[in-house]
């Protein structure tokens, strides 16, 4: 069933919200055999008019603060931010006087719905850890929609997340973007034409899994040997599948000398015939699907940087990157972002030499990109209060962050890291209307999210019941009744 909202909501409503929905804009159709989709999102934009939030302050994502200013949202859509708005008619008016207004927040590093709760061992559907290199698998194939963990989130302020595979793999399989929405399917919820992402990890995780069978990887240079073995296959494979593949300009060392034409096959390379993991490797080569790499080092992120370079791809985003701040200067260089914790440290020795101005020196250099992401079921609820934590211990170091700029690490930067900044993480004219209405200062401890726009729909309102969804999973459940006696999530 469709996870309905409680308490005078009811079948009608969604019905009617069902009638008016409007399909969200079809994405461009894959040109590249690696990245066709037989599993399309199916979403649709909730129905809604246009809405005016009026006399707050607004945080725009792009570095702006304006105060006293209105947003204008219309068919799904910003259509304006500013002061003193003219509105249809028919606007729905809310009095923002007082709180504050920011785009959606956009979660980077999310298990939820392949870790979903209750977190038990049925529900352990993240790492396929049977092959040390598993891109064949794509995490969106154990979503449980049902996961009482979106709701959770989504009166956090969240509005869109990437779920990842785990880290227990060297190469973890596809990760995939979605729309924070109740849903009965992942596709309903699958952000329309959002890139796929490719999960990597370095380090002690993946050593840790397979040589404690007395398998490869065993140790750091097993590591890296295993991605440059399922690296060479996979441009193999390219070179080989590619319609009427130009020479390359410069043969790469591991590169047969054969000509295009000569079916013999490297190790684990299958000519003309498909094979899953190299799709989604030779997708990744190729730029179509973006790379995230579980990496704390930065030592190890240096080498990750070169075995990018050395095979042709481009690393989206290092996530946790304890140790970013010793490279910020490289990452900016680079235009890789850095998806950090604000203060998580000392949990096993790759994650020993950690800072609490970690993300805080990643942000300074020109053309940075910093991410507080979760990788928590419980922090996606509190991303807002985990960047405070990031400017309040700049502060103690002589580092002062405006809000303007801190709301970035939650909205713009994310969605610059899945691909999607040209429709979202932004209040500007043209993009979804994702959109966060807060009592106050976000980075306040005492913040809340009142009302959660996704698609211009207020799918979220703390001070209405029926606008507060639960997942079927909790119906019934005494814990859902309490969140609904207090109002909602806290």
């Amino acid at each position: 069933m469709l996870r309905p909202f409680l308490a005078g909501c009811g079948l009608a409503l969604l019905a009617s919200a069902a009638q008016a929905a409007t399909a969200a804009p079809a994405a461009p159709a894959s040109t590249s055999r690696y990245t066709q989709d037989p599993y399309p999102s199916t979403y649709k934009a909730l129905g809604s008019g246009p809405v005016l939030l009026q006399h707050a302050t607004v945080l725009t994502g792009t570095g702006q603060r304006l105060d006293n200013a209105d947003v204008l949202l219309q068919g799904g859509k910003i259509v304006a931010v500013g002061s003193a708005l003219d509105a249809p008619a028919d606007a729905a008016r809310v009095d923002a006087t007082g709180k504050w207004v920011t785009p959606g927040i956009i979660d980077v590093h999310s298990h939820l719905g392949v870790y979903p709760s209750p977190g038990v061992s049925a529900h352990a559907d993240g790492n396929e850890m049977t092959s040390p290199v598993t891109p064949n698998v794509w995490a969106e194939h154990s979503i449980w929609p049902q996961d009482p963990g979106f709701e959770t989130a989504l009166a956090g302020g969240i509005t869109s997340l990437q779920i990842l595979p785990g880290s227990g793999n060297l190469i973890g399989g596809r990760g995939v973007t979605l729309k924070n929405v109740p849903a009965t399917s992942y596709q309903a919820m699958k952000f329309p034409g959002a890139p796929w992402g490719l999960k990597m990890a370095c380090g002690e995780n993946p050593k840790r899994v397979y040589g404690s069978r007395n398998v490869s990887p065993g140790t750091r240079m097993g590591n890296v040997a295993g991605y440059r073995a399922a690296f060479i296959d996979a441009s193999e494979y390219l070179r080989k599948t590619s319609p009427k593949a130009a020479a390359p300009a410069k043969k790469r060392w591991w590169q047969s000398s054969t000509p295009a034409s000569n079916n013999a096959d490297s190790e684990k390379d299958t000519g003309g015939k498909r094979d899953l993991k190299l799709d989604t490797l030779a997708g990744a080569i190729k730029g179509d699907i973006l790379v995230h790499i579980h990496c704390y080092r930065a030592d190890e992120m240096t080498t990750m940087l070169d075995l990018a370079k050395e095979f042709g791809f481009k690393i989206a985003a290092f996530h946790h990157g304890v140790e970013a701040y010793k490279i910020a200067d490289r990452l900016a260089q680079e235009n890789v972002c850095g998806a950090l914790w604000a203060d998580w440290w000392g949990f096993k020795m790759e994650a020993f030499d950690g800072i609490q101005e970690n993300l805080a020196i990643v942000d300074r250099p020109a053309n940075s990109c910093a991410i507080v992401h979760s990788d928590s079921e419980e922090g996606i609820q509190r991303l807002n209060q985990e960047a405070a934590k990031v400017m309040a211990h700049a502060r103690l170091a002589g580092i002062d962050i405006a809000p303007e700029r801190a709301i970035r690490w939650l909205t713009q930067n994310p969605a610059k890291a899945l691909g999607i900044v040209e429709r979202t993480g932004t209040l500007e004219p043209g993009k979804m209307g994702d959109v966060v209405v807060w009592n106050g200062n976000p980075f306040s401890v005492y913040a809340k999210a009142e009302q959660v726009y996704i698609d211009g729909a207020r799918v979220y309102d703390r001070a209405d019941p029926s606008r507060q969804p639960k997942s079927d999973f909790m119906l019934g459940q005494p814990a859902a009744q309490t969140a609904t006696q207090t109002g909602g999530v806290q």
